[in-house]
């Protein structure tokens, strides 16, 4: 399964830099999609991706406003579900993704993935 992470950061003491980090301990596959360039051990950090990347999770570390840019980006690439973690919460993208066939769910993905229910 491929993990978009949106919203990444090379900064350690972000979650989004943690997600990414223990997505990779966990054997996913990660793409990182973030403001910054640079590599997070194995994962280099982009800018944009394509929907040609087959995601199969979305998992959210914007604020909604900055979400706007990358709503139809995530549409196209239909993804199975979208994670929004806590701080990201998008009423507007979750109504937008069921219409679609996209699951959403208000959650921590570091919680998911340390409790085994990712």
């Amino acid at each position: 399964m491929k993990t978009l992470v949106l919203g990444a950061s090379l900064n350690p003491s972000r979650y989004s830099n943690k997600a990414v980090r223990l997505l990779r301990a966990h054997q996913h596959e990660v793409v990182a999609v973030g403001r910054d360039e640079g590599n997070l051990d194995d994962v280099k950090m982009v800018h944009d991706f394509s929907v040609a990347d087959k995601i199969d999770t979305v998992t959210m570390y914007l604020s909604p406003a900055h979400q706007q840019l990358y709503y139809t980006k995530i549409i196209e690439a239909k993804p199975r579900r979208i994670i929004f973690n806590p701080g990201a919460e998008n009423d507007e993208l979750a109504t937008l993704a069921k219409q679609n066939g996209i699951q959403t769910e208000e959650a921590c993905t570091l919680v998911l993935l340390n409790t085994n229910q990712y």
